[in-house]
């Protein structure tokens, strides 16, 4: 059964990196996801699909996949830019403002 090996993204409604360090090994479903007639929840018959586990490094993760005989497939995290401005939190508050605040 095919897996893939990633570091996860931040959540999009957070700007903090939290469990974004460790790499993460997850298996690819074989069968669609079917939706439960009567109450309208999505199932598989495939119980790999629930399997995520954490490593602290790509290589340990790859290690693992070679051991157990797993085709595993690394996909490489795109990396952003820190977002600093130059004044920073307190630029929010300088009296020297050439524009209104608008919040």
């Amino acid at each position: 059964m095919p897996a893939r090996i990633f570091r996860p993204a931040r959540t999009a409604m957070s700007s903090g990196t939290a469990k974004t360090k460790n790499w993460v090994l997850e298996f690819v479903t074989d069968t669609a996801r079917e939706v439960d007639p009567l109450m309208g929840w999505t199932s598989s018959a495939d119980t790999q699909a629930q399997v995520r586990i954490s490593f602290s490094s790509k290589e340990a993760a790859l290690e693992y996949a070679r051991e157990h005989g797993i085709d595993a497939v690394v996909q490489m995290p795109k990396t952003r830019k820190p977002n600093i401005r130059p004044g920073g939190y307190g630029d929010n508050f300088a009296t020297n403002r050439r524009r209104a605040w608008t919040h």
